[in-house]
Protein backbone atom coordinates (compact mmCIF):
# COMPACT_ATOMS: atom_id res chain seq x y z
CA UNK A 1 0.00 0.00 0.00
CA UNK A 2 0.95 3.54 -0.58
CA UNK A 3 0.82 4.80 3.29
CA UNK A 4 2.77 4.76 6.98
CA UNK A 5 1.47 4.92 10.11
CA UNK A 6 4.05 6.79 12.84
CA UNK A 7 2.72 7.04 16.37
CA UNK A 8 3.50 10.46 18.17
CA UNK A 9 2.60 11.43 21.55
CA UNK A 10 -0.84 12.50 21.37
CA UNK A 11 -1.27 11.70 17.49
CA UNK A 12 -1.18 9.63 14.70
CA UNK A 13 0.35 10.67 11.14
CA UNK A 14 -0.46 8.51 7.87
CA UNK A 15 1.72 9.50 5.43
CA UNK A 16 0.83 8.42 2.19
CA UNK A 17 3.41 7.74 -0.87
CA UNK A 18 1.19 7.71 -3.19
CA UNK A 19 -2.93 8.54 -3.89
CA UNK A 20 -4.21 5.48 -2.36
CA UNK A 21 -7.61 5.33 -4.27
CA UNK A 22 -11.16 3.43 -2.90
CA UNK A 23 -12.49 3.42 0.45
CA UNK A 24 -9.63 2.02 2.64
CA UNK A 25 -10.62 1.38 6.70
CA UNK A 26 -8.41 2.23 9.52
CA UNK A 27 -6.93 -1.22 10.21
CA UNK A 28 -6.04 -1.46 6.10
CA UNK A 29 -4.22 2.17 6.60
CA UNK A 30 -2.12 0.39 8.92
CA UNK A 31 -3.34 1.93 12.19
CA UNK A 32 -3.62 -0.60 15.01
CA UNK A 33 -4.32 1.04 18.09
CA UNK A 34 -8.01 1.23 19.24
CA UNK A 35 -7.48 3.30 21.93
CA UNK A 36 -6.49 6.09 20.39
CA UNK A 37 -8.94 8.71 22.39
CA UNK A 38 -7.39 8.42 25.38
CA UNK A 39 -9.17 11.13 27.65
CA UNK A 40 -11.20 12.27 24.70
CA UNK A 41 -8.92 13.58 22.13
CA UNK A 42 -7.81 12.82 19.10
CA UNK A 43 -6.06 13.85 16.55
CA UNK A 44 -4.83 12.52 13.36
CA UNK A 45 -2.80 13.77 10.30
CA UNK A 46 -2.91 12.94 6.78
CA UNK A 47 0.16 14.10 5.41
CA UNK A 48 -0.02 13.49 2.15
CA UNK A 49 3.29 15.26 1.24
CA UNK A 50 5.17 15.12 -2.35
CA UNK A 51 2.50 12.67 -4.03
CA UNK A 52 2.11 14.64 -6.89
CA UNK A 53 -0.85 14.53 -8.89
CA UNK A 54 -3.99 14.67 -6.24
CA UNK A 55 -7.29 13.53 -7.86
CA UNK A 56 -10.01 13.90 -5.18
CA UNK A 57 -12.76 11.58 -5.01
CA UNK A 58 -16.09 13.33 -5.61
CA UNK A 59 -17.07 13.93 -1.90
CA UNK A 60 -13.91 12.99 0.13
CA UNK A 61 -15.20 11.08 3.14
CA UNK A 62 -13.51 9.94 6.78
CA UNK A 63 -16.12 7.77 8.98
CA UNK A 64 -15.46 7.38 12.43
CA UNK A 65 -16.94 4.89 14.32
CA UNK A 66 -16.68 4.38 18.20
CA UNK A 67 -17.75 1.48 20.84
CA UNK A 68 -20.39 3.60 22.65
CA UNK A 69 -22.67 6.38 22.46
CA UNK A 70 -21.45 9.74 22.84
CA UNK A 71 -23.45 12.91 23.34
CA UNK A 72 -21.70 16.32 21.61
CA UNK A 73 -18.14 15.42 19.98
CA UNK A 74 -16.59 18.11 18.59
CA UNK A 75 -14.89 17.60 15.47
CA UNK A 76 -12.36 19.72 12.90
CA UNK A 77 -10.49 19.49 10.22
CA UNK A 78 -7.59 21.45 8.86
CA UNK A 79 -6.25 21.29 5.74
CA UNK A 80 -2.62 23.08 4.76
CA UNK A 81 -3.63 25.05 8.17
CA UNK A 82 -6.60 26.57 7.10
CA UNK A 83 -10.11 25.23 9.09
CA UNK A 84 -12.39 23.58 5.98
CA UNK A 85 -14.36 22.15 8.62
CA UNK A 86 -15.80 22.71 12.28
CA UNK A 87 -18.90 20.80 13.27
CA UNK A 88 -20.54 19.43 16.53
CA UNK A 89 -22.09 15.78 16.08
CA UNK A 90 -24.75 14.82 18.64
CA UNK A 91 -25.54 12.28 20.46
CA UNK A 92 -24.40 8.47 18.87
CA UNK A 93 -21.35 6.07 18.15
CA UNK A 94 -20.18 6.98 14.53
CA UNK A 95 -19.19 10.00 12.45
CA UNK A 96 -19.45 10.70 8.72
CA UNK A 97 -17.22 13.56 7.27
CA UNK A 98 -17.86 14.77 3.81
CA UNK A 99 -15.52 17.18 2.87
CA UNK A 100 -15.50 19.52 0.07
CA UNK A 101 -13.24 18.94 -3.23
CA UNK A 102 -13.45 21.83 -4.38
CA UNK A 103 -11.97 23.48 -1.37
CA UNK A 104 -9.13 21.06 -1.25
CA UNK A 105 -8.08 21.66 -4.45
CA UNK A 106 -7.95 25.42 -3.63
CA UNK A 107 -5.92 25.09 -0.41
CA UNK A 108 -3.40 22.43 -1.86
CA UNK A 109 0.46 23.16 -2.44
CA UNK A 110 2.86 22.06 -4.56
CA UNK A 111 4.60 19.81 -1.98
CA UNK A 112 3.14 20.01 1.09
CA UNK A 113 -0.43 18.79 2.03
CA UNK A 114 -1.63 17.99 5.27
CA UNK A 115 -5.34 17.29 6.61
CA UNK A 116 -5.70 17.12 10.02
CA UNK A 117 -8.32 15.77 11.92
CA UNK A 118 -9.21 16.75 15.35
CA UNK A 119 -11.82 15.11 17.94
CA UNK A 120 -12.51 15.80 21.25
CA UNK A 121 -15.41 13.25 22.81
CA UNK A 122 -16.82 13.70 26.18
CA UNK A 123 -14.76 11.10 27.55
CA UNK A 124 -12.46 7.82 26.27
CA UNK A 125 -13.57 6.36 23.59
CA UNK A 126 -12.78 3.29 21.24
CA UNK A 127 -12.58 3.59 17.76
CA UNK A 128 -14.22 0.57 15.95
CA UNK A 129 -10.85 0.48 13.20
CA UNK A 130 -12.68 -1.98 10.74
CA UNK A 131 -15.53 0.38 10.51
CA UNK A 132 -13.52 3.35 10.53
CA UNK A 133 -12.35 4.40 7.31
CA UNK A 134 -11.18 7.40 4.72
CA UNK A 135 -11.94 7.59 0.66
CA UNK A 136 -9.86 10.82 -0.51
CA UNK A 137 -9.30 9.47 -3.67
CA UNK A 138 -10.25 8.62 -6.89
Amino acid sequence: MGQSVIYNQGEIVVKFSSPTTGKLSFKDLGITENNLVEGGFLRIVFNMDGIGEHDYYQVPTLEMTYDQKVPDTHWQCDFNDVTILDKTDHYGSSTIILLDRKKLGELEHHHENRLILHAEFPQTVNLVLEECYIQFFK
